[in-house]
């Protein structure tokens, strides 16, 4: 059984839980891989030992889009150079 996913990295999310994330590409739902084995595995009540092998291929990476940068000028600020006291 192939089954595709979208795979979501993002290592400065502010949750855990946000920084890898699968989901369906149709449905965008999170893959439910327990409910998948035991699919796979049948129907029949009982306790299994299974072996599961997940092959991990790329098929294609989305650019990230950069955020855009605002240059702002800022015009020259003179500064006064401390009064000096008059004796």
């Amino acid at each position: 059984m192939i089954k595709h996913y979208i795979l979501n990295l993002n290592p400065t999310a502010k949750h855990e839980w946000d920084r890898c994330i699968l989901r369906d590409p149709l449905t965008a739902k999170r893959p439910d891989l327990s409910r998948l084995i035991a699919e796979a595995v049948g129907a029949d009540t009982g306790s299994y030992l299974v072996s599961v092998n997940i092959e991990v291929q790329v098929l294609e990476q989305a650019a990230v889009p950069q955020a855009e940068q605002l240059s702002l000028s800022f015009s020259e600020v003179s500064v006064p150079s401390p009064m000096r006291e008059a004796a």
